[in-house]
């Protein structure tokens, strides 16, 4: 089996994130990464079963992995699972969801 997300396909997703919804990994890595004290995040690798990121906590970057609900297979299944993270995330900290 191929792997879905190759290297390439990785940073097209990244970039997305990054340029798009820089707010947006920010409540994620709060909210499912634990990582509370994040004042910025940006999408920095994935596979099959998470989003990482490196979140700024007190100026020093640092490393979080947020897991999928399930193992992913396809590039397409990965808009779903971040729409789920960030809705997951909102709620979790009492926030509504901008999109």
């Amino acid at each position: 089996m191929t792997d879905p997300f190759p290297p390439e396909v990785v940073e097209q997703i990244a970039r997305h994130m990054n340029d798009d919804h820089a707010d947006d990994n920010v409540l994620i890595v709060r909210a499912l990464g634990g990582v509370s004290a994040a004042t910025a995040a940006r999408m920095s690798g994935m596979d099959a079963d998470a989003m990482e990121f490196k979140a700024v906590v007190d100026g020093i970057e640092v490393p979080v992995r947020v897991p999928f609900s399930e193992r992913l297979t396809e590039r397409r299944q990965v808009r779903a699972e971040a729409v789920r993270m960030y809705r997951d995330a909102c709620e979790a900290l009492g926030q509504e969801p901008r999109h």
